[in-house]
């Protein structure tokens, strides 16, 4: 299985598992990627998702055997231009899931995240990551350009100088790199474990309005100001006052772990 999944206390632990190749992503790669976050998207008990590589790396890019001309497969035929997976082509979904799903995503990465391997590692919300991570805008090496949605996801973290640099260059830099550049959020010795201990935290909270937060959040920066005001107002009018809400401030009150229902859109009610 390219892309183990293990759901426990309402966080999912989705693990990259490609070991052998330091999880490169060929069209099998590709295709488990999307499918665990679409099947993590669909479950209404995850409240928080913690994403990994298994072995020596979270990710080391593309497998090389992609850029064989007599490569036949599937997904390399169809045209880039072409939307297959909603707004996005199969290469740029494997990063865009994460920052499309409903839920938070922490990524706890390791050993290497190359090229595709950034990518996927950015569109988490939150990063954990070892010091010495090598991580690259590989893409340029082969004479190409990034195209799976780095553009997107870096523009709201990176300075835009940083970013020209690294993809002009392809220059290697370390997970302490990462971090000062705006690509990672905290340095750890063990990201899996603080990812979790971290997810653990936000799987404790109203899931409402955590769904609600990152949909803002992720909205904000494409919105005019009255259209952003506008929409606090909407998503908290739809938080304040249920269930979850009256849950939230009688487990503060009562200094007590607070039992939330799974939240979905229908059963947000008083």
């Amino acid at each position: 299985m390219r892309v183990t999944i293990n759901i426990k206390n309402h966080i999912a632990d989705v693990r990259l598992n490609r070991p052998d190749k330091m999880n490169a992503l060929d069209e099998e790669m590709f295709k488990a990627i999307i499918e665990a976050g679409e099947t993590v998207g669909k479950n209404l008990s995850v409240r928080c998702v913690v994403l990994s590589g298994e072995g020596k790396a979270f990710c080391a890019g593309m497998d090389v055997a992609n850029f064989n001309p007599n490569n036949k497969g599937e997904i390399f035929q169809e045209p880039l231009t072409n939307r297959t997976h909603g707004i996005a082509n199969i290469f740029q979904k494997v990063a865009w899931i994460w920052r499309e799903l409903p839920v938070p995503v922490i990524a706890a990465v390791h050993g290497a995240a190359i090229g595709g391997g950034l990518n996927i590692m950015s569109g988490a919300d939150i990063k954990f990551i070892t010091p010495d991570t090598k991580l690259s805008i590989m893409e340029l090496k082969w004479g190409l350009i990034p195209d799976m949605a780095g553009s997107q996801l870096w523009r709201h973290t990176v300075r835009e100088d940083i970013i020209r640099e690294l993809m002009y260059t392809h220059r290697i830099f370390s997970g302490e790199d990462a971090v000062k550049y705006g690509f990672a959020t905290h340095l750890s010795q063990t990201p899996f474990e603080d990812a979790m201990q971290l997810a653990e935290e936000i799987a404790s909270k109203n899931p409402a309005a955590i769904v609600k937060a990152k949909k803002m959040l992720n909205e904000a920066p494409y919105l005019s100001a009255a259209d952003g005001l506008m929409m606090e107002s909407v998503e908290q009018t739809e938080v304040i006052g249920k269930k979850n809400q009256i849950e939230a401030v009688m487990a503060v009150m009562q200094k007590r772990a607070a039992k939330f229902e799974d939240y979905r859109e229908s059963n947000n009610t008083k």
